[in-house]
């Protein structure tokens, strides 16, 4: 799943969960029944983790680009630099 796909993951999820908790409070309202409440939400959960989870092909529309190790040579790793001019200011006393 590259970065796009996890993107769209997270908001089919938030999506469904938000309308699944709608529809679940509203039927479990009229209803009068908290259990009903309860499994409508469960399964919203259950059916978005079907839909979010696997990695599904839709969700790897923009792959990630490797380097290939032979460039990986003329490409050296930065090192981190040490910075000279760092100075402490003097403490007051």
């Amino acid at each position: 799943m590259d970065w796009q796909g996890q993107k769209i993951a997270e908001q089919i999820m938030q999506i469904m969960l938000l309308a699944f908790s709608v529809i679940a409070f509203a039927t479990g309202y009229i209803m009068s029944s908290f259990q009903m409440m309860i499994l409508i939400y469960a399964a919203g959960v259950v059916l978005a983790t079907l839909v979010t989870v696997p990695n599904w092909p839709f969700f790897n529309r923009h792959p990630l680009k490797w380097l290939d190790p032979s460039e990986l040579e003329k490409h050296p790793k930065p090192q981190p630099s040490l910075n000279v001019n760092s100075k402490k200011k003097p403490v007051k006393k």
